[in-house]
C-alpha cells in the first residue's frame, strides 16, 4: 500500500477517533503515574473489554456496554476505599475471565473477544467518535478543575482529612474519567493499544521533563506523535494497527532510556579526566 491511502476518505473518522483518544489517554496515564495507580489502565481496559463483548451480545454499542463495565468497577473500587495496584490485578482477573467465559458461551464467539484485544480502529465508526469526542469534551472539563486537588492529595496527603475536604468526590471523578477513556480506547483502538498510550507516554514524559506541567505537555505530545507515525507506517506496510502502535512507543521508550544511560555514562567519565 502507498501514501496515497492515508488520504482516502475511508480512513479520515478512524484517525480522528484514535488522533483523539491518543491526545487524552496520556494525561490520564500521567495522573494515574503519579497516584502511582498505572496498573488501574489494564484494570478499566479489561472490564471495558469485558462489558463490551457482553453489551455486543446484548445488541448494544460496544462502547455503551465497555463504558458501563469498567464505571462500574470505578464506584466499587471507590466505595470499597481501596487504594494501590492490587485492586487492579483483581480487575485484570476478573475481567479476563469474565471476556473469555462471554467470548465462549455467546454466538459472537472467541473471535470478536480477540478482536477487542488486538483492536478494529480501521473500522470506526460513529458510535466510537461521539465517545472519543465526549471523551475529549470531559477530559477538558474537568481535569484543569482535578489536577490541583489530585496533586494536593498526593503531595500533602493530610490536608485533605485536616480541613474535612470530600477528597473521595474528586478521587471517584477521576476513576470514572480514566475508566471511561479506558472503555473508548479499549472499544476503538484494543485493550493492549490503549495501555499502552496511557502507560507508555507517561513513562518517558516522567524521566524527560523539568517540571509537572512539561510532564504533561510531553504525554500528549509523545501520544500523538506516536500515534500519527503509526498509524501512517501500519497503512503503507499493510500491517494492524495495534502491534504497530505498540511497537513505535516501545521504541520510543528505548530511544529515552538509552539517551538517558549515555547522558549518565558521559557525567561519570567527567570527573575522572579531570582527574
Amino acid at each position: 500500500m502507498d501514501l496515497s491511502a492515508l488520504a482516502d476518505p475511508i480512513f479520515r473518522l478512524p484517525f480522528v477517533v484514535g488522533l483523539l483518544l491518543a491526545g487524552v489517554l496520556p494525561l490520564l496515564g500521567a495522573l494515574l503515574m503519579l497516584r502511582e495507580e498505572w496498573l488501574a489502565a489494564l484494570g478499566y481496559a479489561h472490564l471495558a473489554a469485558a462489558g463490551a463483548l457482553l453489551g455486543l451480545a446484548a445488541g448494544l454499542p460496544a462502547v455503551v456496554g465497555g463504558l458501563t463495565a469498567a464505571a462500574g468497577g470505578a464506584v466499587a473500587k471507590g466505595a470499597g476505599g481501596a487504594r494501590g495496584n492490587a485492586v487492579y490485578g483483581f480487575m485484570i482477573l476478573g475481567g479476563w475471565a469474565a471476556l473469555l467465559l462471554v467470548g465462549a458461551n455467546t454466538a459472537l464467539g472467541e473471535q470478536l473477544g480477540h478482536a477487542l484485544i488486538e483492536g478494529q480502529l480501521y473500522f470506526a465508526g460513529p458510535a466510537d467518535l461521539t465517545a472519543a469526542v465526549a471523551l475529549g469534551l470531559a477530559a477538558a472539563i474537568t481535569l484543569p478543575w482535578l489536577i490541583p486537588r489530585l496533586l494536593r492529595a498526593r503531595l500533602l496527603p493530610q490536608h485533605d482529612a485536616a480541613n474535612r475536604l470530600p477528597a473521595r468526590r474528586w478521587h471517584l471523578g477521576f476513576d470514572l474519567l480514566a475508566a471511561a477513556g479506558m472503555a473508548a480506547g479499549t472499544a476503538s483502538m484494543g485493550l493492549m493499544a490503549a495501555f499502552a498510550l496511557v502507560l507508555v507516554p507517561a513513562w518517558i514524559g516522567f524521566r524527560v521533563a523539568a517540571s509537572w506541567r512539561s510532564s504533561l505537555v510531553w504525554c500528549t505530545m509523545l501520544g500523538c506523535v506516536c500515534y500519527v507515525v503509526a498509524f501512517a507506517g501500519a497503512l503503507v506496510l499493510d500491517q494492524p494497527f495495534s502491534p504497530v502502535l505498540v511497537a513505535v512507543l516501545l521504541a520510543a521508550a528505548t530511544g529515552t532510556s538509552a539517551r538517558r544511560c549515555a547522558r549518565s555514562l558521559r557525567h561519570g567519565q567527567r570527573p575522572q579526566r579531570r582527574a
